[in-house]
């Protein structure tokens, strides 16, 4: 983590070449990891998810490239490059890549 943070401190960078795919595997890089919440950058290969889970965070998800289908508190949408959308802290919610796709993950407690 370290190194993600020195190289993007003070510099700018874009989000989505901080972390590249991998055939078959759900990538992450983290950028910042605090009590107060994180920041993490995903790639998921095509094929790929995360299965229902939730979390004591509000999440605020960015799109970063491609197209990722998601489901929040039963609600299924589809979420392409440069949208963004929250899920709430206590929500159940899933991710699924029908193609390759990144986005960025910010956690904040609430």
């Amino acid at each position: 983590m370290s190194d993600v943070k020195n190289e993007i401190n003070a510099n700018p960078v874009s989000l989505k070449d901080l972390v590249q795919y991998s055939k078959g595997a759900i990538v992450s890089k983290s950028i910042l990891d605090e009590d107060a919440g994180s920041a993490t950058i995903f790639a998921f290969d095509a094929g790929q998810g995360l299965s229902e889970h939730s979390a004591p965070y509000n999440a605020i998800v960015q799109i970063l490239e491609g197209e990722g289908a998601f489901t929040v508190a039963g609600k299924s949408f589809s979420a392409l490059a440069g949208t963004i959308f929250l899920m709430p802290a206590g929500k159940p919610h899933s991710v699924s890549a029908k193609q390759s796709f990144k986005m960025y993950l910010v956690m904040i407690q609430g």
